[in-house]
This record gives C-alpha cells, structure tokens and sequence, in this order.
C-alpha cells in the first residue's frame, strides 16, 4: 500500500511540475520559418486604365481574386448601375469558395457579383448585398469615372 501512495504522489508531483512549465518561446529561426511564406507573396495589384485616366487596386488574397487575375488583362465595358456603382460582364464565373455571404461596398471596393457574374467598381457607399464578393480596393479618386455614364477600361495586372 505505502508504494502504490508513493508512486501515486510522484505521478501527481512530476504531473504538476510538467504543467507548470511553460513552453519555450519559438526561436528566432522557426518565427523566420513561418513568415516567409506571408513575406515572399507579392500584393496582387492591378491597373484599371479608361481613356487618359488608370487607378490601381490591390487585391485581397482570395479564390475569386485570383481567378480574376487568370483573365487579365481584360477590356470591359463599364455601365452605370444605381448611381452607386459601375458594373461589366466577365467572360467567365469566378470562384466564390472561402468568400463571406455577402458584403456591405464601400467607395472604391472593388468587386464581383456571383448571382450575376459581372464586375463592379463602388464610387459610393452601398448596403450590405448578399453574393457580393470584394476582390479588392481601388486606390484615388473615382469621380471622373463616376461622371461617366459608360467607358470602356482595360484592367491588366499592375506588379509585372
């Protein structure tokens, strides 16, 4: 009877010493390890260019934003659509998969809508809209696209 207490009591004391130690921080070399991955990927940017005017956007990391990558560079025609957004069709779907439900656009988002299949470029604020998809954010001033109630734009990759 005495072992099985001091076998049960050493169990316990190695067991409370095991928990009470804390775990080493990582070392400098696995922290190196695990960010270079994020450190070697390049910010996806285009260039959306229409007469003599061109905004850059940079694009989130997403299925969707890479699948509109594999289609550049594109010519679209740009259409108004509620007096909040332009839209244009794309010649393919994209992916929706790991994308939210919806989102709410902001001016400057720039995004696909799925139930349509079409582009959009937000130059005013919008209301949360389910199947839309943000690819990404366009950088400067919208309003002389804006002020254009159509136009045509080539969209080719940016960072080349």
């Amino acid at each position: 009877m005495t072992r099985k207490r001091i076998a049960a009591v050493a169990a316990a004391v190695a067991l409370a010493g095991a928990c009470s130690e804390q775990a080493a921080p990582p070392s400098s070399a696995t922290q190196t390890r695990e960010a270079a991955p994020a450190s070697k990927r390049q910010e996806m940017k285009v260039r959306i260019v229409a007469d003599n005017r061109s905004w850059v956007a940079t694009l989130e990391d997403s299925a969707a934003s890479r699948d509109f990558l594999a289609l550049l560079p594109l010519d679209v025609s740009l259409s108004d659509y509620h007096r909040t957004e332009k839209i244009a069709d794309l010649p393919k779907r994209l992916s929706t998969t790991g994308a939210p439900e919806g989102i709410e656009p902001k001016a400057g988002d720039f995004a696909y809508y799925a139930p349509w299949g079409n582009l959009a470029l937000f130059y005013r604020d919008f209301g949360y809209s389910k199947g839309l998809v943000r690819l990404g954010r366009i950088d400067g001033d919208l309003s002389t696209l804006a002020a254009q109630n159509s136009a045509t734009v080539r969209i080719e990759r940016a960072n080349r």
